[in-house]
Order: structure tokens, then sequence, then C-alpha cells
């Protein structure tokens, strides 16, 4: 990638966390702090995930032995799902993100457990920050931050944290043509409800909340939002594997399609490039490469 862009191209692999992608950051950040305030009655939670949160989060859950139930949309892949299960949590399919989110909220209105948002939640987005903070200890020289953006919850963590350090890196979010939520309520100036077309990129599919609080702190803190096709995201998980011997599902890879699909200013900058998560279907990744 670095000599493809004419700069410096480092990756930020949150591929090899446990449950392998970012999200465990803010899951954990979360649980831990529902444990803190209910040490006398122990919360059952709820959640919806197309997959990587819901990992993420029976992981916590499981750890702090809290019972979970996890909406996801049926077209979630096998992987994720199959992990979510076998971490002990209660799924419930859907049929698409939009409705398990729906389902997910109106679970935690009755009251019957607390929802914790895969994106709009401030512990889960506090989690995600220290990614960015990781990044500039790592690289303080870094010019730029090159993001994957779904509902915005890394996007926004990553730039509280670099803009509140007074770091100047500039912070860059990377949606999916098929699914832009962001690119779309940015130029409107609010969130609006947008047609979301097929994706290899599961992660970053579907509408945002429009109670999420990412919208706000994404139009006050993010430099630059760019696209990538269909097409660019192929090439990327191919790239990675053939290139770097690493595993990134679509959504993981959208900062690498980014670069590789010369939808950035590049030459002669230090860019650090979020690998955010390795959960893709065997059968997908040998398709593509």
């Amino acid at each position: 990638m670095s000599t493809l862009s004419g700069g410096d191209v480092f990756l930020k692999l949150e591929t090899l966390q446990p449950t392998f992608s970012f999200k465990i950051r803010g899951a954990l950040n979360a649980v831990a702090a529902i444990v803190e305030g209910h040490a006398r009655q122990p919360a059952r939670l709820v959640t919806a995930s197309a997959g990587n949160h819901g990992q993420a989060l029976s992981h916590a859950a499981r750890i702090a032995g809290l019972p979970l139930t996890v909406y996801v949309p049926e077209t979630a892949p096998r992987a994720k799902q199959e992990t979510i299960r076998r971490l002990g949590a209660e799924l419930i399919g859907c049929a698409d993100y939009d409705e398990a989110e729906s389902r997910a909220k109106q679970h935690a209105a009755s009251g019957a457990a607390t929802f914790i948002s895969p994106y709009s939640h401030p512990d889960v987005i506090a989690g995600a920050g220290t990614v960015g903070l990781e990044i500039l200890q790592q690289d303080p020289g870094v010019d730029a931050i090159v993001v994957p953006v779904g509902g915005g919850g890394l996007l926004s963590g990553i730039a509280v944290a670099v803009k509140g350090s007074g770091h100047r890196a500039e912070i860059v979010g990377v949606e999916v043509e098929a699914s832009c939520p962001f690119r779309q309520g940015l130029d409107a100036g609010r969130i609006v409800h947008i047609e979301v077309g097929r994706t290899l990129a599961d992660g970053l599919s579907g509408n945002l909340d429009p109670d999420t609080i990412t919208f706000e702190i994404v139009r006050t803190l993010v430099d630059r939002m760019t696209l990538v096709t269909e097409h660019h995201l192929r090439d990327a998980i191919a790239g990675v594997f053939h290139n770097e011997r690493l595993i990134a599902e679509a959504a993981g890879a959208a900062g690498v399609a980014a670069i590789t699909g010369n939808t950035l200013p590049t030459k002669g900058r230090r860019i650090a490039v979020v690998l955010s998560g390795a959960n893709i279907d065997s059968d997908v990744l040998a398709s593509l490469i």
C-alpha cells in the first residue's frame, strides 16, 4: 500500500483482538460500567448487531456472568452467528439490521433488559477511542487515521480521543457506496433515512438510529468522509491476504479499500489504517482470494 499510494501506510490490527474485531474494546468497557453500577442486582443485557458487536458483547457478558439477547439480521455471516451462540447469548434473527435495532430497543423499553447500542453508547465509544490513543502512542508523527464507518462508534471514539489530545492528524471516515447514511446525512444537515443496498460489508450496512449521538460527533470532529465501491472492497480483502498474510472482512477492510482505490490524498503522508475486523465466512474469503 505504501508503494501504491506514495505514502507510508501502517495497519492497526484490530483483527487480532479477542472475537477478532475492535468491538471488544467498547463491549468490555460498557459491561464493566454496568457491573459497577449494579453490584447488588446484575443486569440483563440486550443489543442489536450485524455480528461483531454481538460477538464482543457475548464475550464480555460471559466474563461478567450476565445474560444477553442479541438481535441480528438473518443475513449476518454464519461465523458471527455461530460464535454468538457458542458464547451463550440468546440469538434472535430479523429481516435486516434496521429491524434488529428496532426490536432490541423495544425489548429494552419494556424494562426487561439494558440496551447496549453497538455504536451510540458513551462507554462503547470511549472504549473504541482507545484505538486512536494507541495509534498516537505508537506513531506520534501520523498525518491521517483512516477508519471504517457503520454506525460511527469507532470513528467517533477515535475523533474524540485524537482531537481531544490536540494532535493534528486528519480523521477520515470510510463508508460503502451501498450504505452511506453519514454522507447523505451530512449533505442534508441532519440524519436521513436511506435506501440500503447490498454490500459485502455487512458490518457497515444499515440506517442510523435517529437518536444516535455519533452523528453530531462526526459532523463536528471528523475532517473527511469518503466512499468505496464493492470492487474496492473485494480488491482490498484479496490484497491484504496476498500481501500481508492477514484476514479481513469487508467492513474491516474499508480503510484499505480507500487507500488502494485512490479515494484519498496519500502522497508523502504517514497514514494509519484501522483494519477493524476479520470475521468473514471462509467460503466468501476463498471466493475473493
